[in-house]
C-alpha cells in the first residue's frame, strides 16, 4: 500500500515523535489546530484519519461528513468524545491509548491519597503563611486500610500495583468478571461499600458512571472514607460530594477532574461559580489538580508513540 495516499489530519498538538515516525512510514499529514468544528466538517472528506485528543466531539454530523475517513485516534485513554457506536457501524477503526498513561495516573493518584492523609498540602500552606500547628494536622497512616477501586482497566491495575509497597488490603469493583489479579480482589459493590476507608475511581464516562458518586451512592458505605478521583468529573456530583464532605461521611477528596470541565478538559466553565464548586475551593480537606493525573512529560511521549504503532498496524499488518 502507497502511505502516501493516506492523508492524515491533526487537529490537536502532541509529542512531536508522532508526526515524525508517521512522516518517515511514509503517511500524508496535515495539521489544523484552529480551525472551527463546522470548518474541519467542511473538509474533513478530504481525509482517511484524524488524530484528536478532545478538542471537540466527533458526532454523527461529523462523520456522516467523513466519507473518505478510515480512522480516529485519540492520543489519550478514553473515547467518549467520539460516536463509537456509529463510527464503527461505518467501518471507521477506534484508537485510543489507555495504557499509554497508565502509570502516571497510578502515581498521582498515590500522590493526592498520601498528601490527603498527612494534612501536606494544608501544612505546607500553614507553615509557609507563619503558622506552626502540629496537632490539628495529625495524620493517618495507611497501614492496616482497605482501598476500593471502582474500574480496573488500566488505570485501575496500575493504582493497585503501587499500593503493593503499603501493607493495605485492595478491593477493586469493575462491570466485567474476572478482573482481579494478585494487587486486587474482586467484589460486589455492596462488599466494596461495606469494607472501604478509601475509594478511588478509575472508570471511563458512560452513561452508567454519569453522575455515580451521588447521595445514595456515598450512604451506603458503612465507614466514613476518603475519595480520590482521577477518571471523569462527570462520574461525581460535586453538590452531593460537598455534602458528605460537610457531614464527614467523606472525610476528604482527591479531585484531579470536575464535572464544571469543558469536553476538552482545558478549561474550566465561565462564568460564576457554584456554590458546590466555591466550597472545594477553600475547603482544608479537598485537594484539587487541573486534570494533570495522565500530564507528565513521560506519558506524552509515551501516548504519542502507543498511537503512532497502532495507526501503522492498521495498514501495516
Amino acid at each position: 500500500m502507497n502511505l502516501a495516499n493516506i492523508k492524515i489530519l491533526h487537529i490537536d498538538s502532541n509529542h512531536p515523535l508522532l508526526w515524525e515516525q508517521l512522516e518517515q512510514a511514509g503517511f500524508h499529514n496535515e495539521a489544523d489546530f484552529i480551525s472551527s468544528k463546522q470548518e474541519v466538517e467542511a473538509k474533513i472528506e478530504n481525509y482517511h484519519g484524524i488524530v484528536i485528543r478532545s478538542r471537540f466531539k466527533i458526532d454523527k454530523t461529523f462523520l456522516d461528513k467523513a466519507t473518505n475517513l478510515q480512522f480516529i485516534a485519540r492520543v489519550g485513554a478514553g473515547l467518549e468524545s467520539i460516536d463509537c457506536d456509529y463510527a464503527t457501524a461505518k467501518g471507521i477503526h477506534l484508537i485510543a491509548a489507555p495504557e499509554g498513561n497508565a502509570n502516571a495516573v497510578g502515581e498521582h493518584a498515590i500522590g493526592m491519597l498520601l498528601s490527603l492523609f498527612n494534612n501536606l498540602n494544608k501544612a505546607n500552606n500553614e507553615v509557609k503563611s507563619g503558622q506552626w500547628k502540629r496537632e490539628s494536622n495529625r495524620g493517618h497512616e495507611l497501614e492496616g486500610k482497605t482501598i476500593g477501586i471502582i474500574g480496573y482497566g488500566n488505570m485501575g491495575k496500575s493504582f493497585a500495583k503501587k499500593l503493593r509497597g503499603f501493607d493495605v488490603t485492595v478491593l477493586c469493583h469493575d462491570i466485567l468478571p474476572n478482573m482481579g489479579d494478585a494487587n486486587a480482589t474482586q467484589v460486589s459493590l455492596l462488599e466494596l461499600q461495606e469494607r472501604a476507608d478509601v475509594l478511588s475511581l478509575h472508570t471511563p464516562w458512560t452513561p452508567e458512571t454519569d453522575k455515580m458518586i451521588n447521595s445514595d451512592f456515598i450512604i451506603k458505605f458503612k465507614k466514613s472514607f476518603w475519595l480520590i478521583n482521577t477518571a471523569r468529573g462527570n462520574s461525581v456530583v460535586t453538590a452531593d460530594l460537598v455534602e458528605a464532605l460537610k457531614s464527614g461521611k467523606i472525610l476528604g477528596a482527591g479531585l484531579d477532574v470536575l464535572e464544571y470541565e469543558k469536553l476538552s478538559f482545558e478549561t474550566l466553565f465561565e462564568g460564576e461559580k457554584p456554590a458546590a464548586f466555591e466550597y472545594l475551593l477553600h475547603a482544608e480537606n479537598v485537594l484539587l489538580t487541573p486534570h494533570i493525573a495522565g500530564w507528565t512529560y513521560e506519558s506524552h511521549q509515551k501516548l504519542a508513540q502507543i498511537i503512532v504503532d497502532k495507526i501503522k498496524s492498521v495498514y501495516l499488518y
